[in-house]
Order: structure tokens, then sequence, then C-alpha cells
């Protein structure tokens, strides 16, 4: 991962700027972190995720689903690039024409093995601190997916898997079971009708 600025020293502006439209990056605290490339196994895993929610979020109107390279200018100094991101219905006025000017509604990390650090502590404060009500990480290497739903504090509290399942809250019936991240391949249409259904 390339760190482009000491702490503080770039603006939502210059990240425009210095971030091709082909590069992740990320805009925290002031600081524009370069992805590295991704990996063959996340992206397979991303285009799964993203099939699953998409059509869920599809199938039932709730609202936009935004993948990897879409910026959310959060403040002047912060604006992340999600690997995943939700805005419902109410919130798609947000959107503008190369960022969303606002926060997600629920934002998706896949860790990486140089994103590690970036993803559980630095993204969870940012996140966090902006007001993102559900922030997923999800951990193929650890064959993890961590729920942080936002109390009514404003912190982060890590739900539990009940009955091998994680709910969302934001998007309401949609749930997965983190023991899918084994499979070989992964389903997308089984998986998405037992969702649907509501079959557990």
């Amino acid at each position: 991962m390339r760190v482009l600025a000491r702490k503080g020293s770039h603006t939502f502006q210059d990240f425009c700027v210095l971030v091709r439209d082909d590069q992740k990056a990320d805009l925290i605290d002031g600081i524009i972190y370069m992805a590295s490339p991704e990996n063959t196994n996340a992206n397979a895993l991303f285009v799964w995720l993203t099939i699953l929610l998409g059509s869920y979020i599809e199938s039932l109107d709730l609202g936009q689903l935004f993948g990897s390279r879409v910026a959310f200018r959060l403040s002047n100094k912060e604006s992340p690039e999600p690997d995943l991101a939700v805005v419902l219905k109410k919130r798609l006025h947000l959107i503008e024409g190369g960022f969303v000017n606002g926060r997600p509604d629920l934002a998706i990390e896949i860790v990486s093995p140089e994103s590690v650090e970036r993803d559980y502590v630095k993204k969870r404060r940012q996140y966090q601190k902006a007001g993102v009500p559900e922030y997923w990480i999800i951990d193929e290497t650890e064959e993890k997916v961590t729920l942080l739903r936002l109390g009514s504090d404003g912190k982060y509290r890590e739900e539990r898997v009940r009955g091998g399942v994680l709910r969302s809250q934001v998007l309401p019936g949609f749930w997965i079971r983190p023991e899918w991240l084994r499979q070989r391949p992964r389903q997308k249409a089984m998986i998405l009708e037992q969702i649907l259904g509501r079959k557990t």
C-alpha cells in the first residue's frame, strides 16, 4: 500500500485530482492510501457479493449498490472508496457526477493482506465517526464476517452470529451465513432464492 501524503495534508479536491479513475484509493484523515492490485480470490469474492447484494437490492427496490471506485465525501479530509456500499432510496439525492456527497448506509470492506489495519482500525473509526449505520468486514483469509452496527451512543458494536446467520438492519430481510465464504464455487442463484424466500 502506497501513502501519498503526511497526515492532514490533502483535501477532497486534491484526492479527486491525484487519484486516477482506474485507481482505488481512500482519503483518511487527509492521507491518501493507494490500494495494491486486487488478487484473484478477492476479486471472485467481490463479484459474488456484488451479484448477491445487487440482485437483492434491485428485487426489493431498496436503493443503489456501489462498487470499489466510488468515493463517498464524508468531509473535506475524509473520503473512502468502500469495496461495496449501499445508499438507500431515500438518500439517492446525495449522488453527484463523480462521487456521493455523504456517507453510505452500509459499507463493506474485503480484507486483503495489505489492508488489514486499514479495514479493521482506520476505516472502522472513519465510518463510525461519519455515522455509517452498518459496516461489514469480510475476511476471506480468516473465513470471518464482522458485522458492526452503530448504537444509539454513536459507537459500533459487533453483532453476533445467531443460528449461523448475520442479519442486516439496513437492508430488511438480508442475511448471510459466514460459512458461505468457504464454498467453492460459491452459489449465487440458490443463495439469493433462500434469502428472498426468508428460508434459513
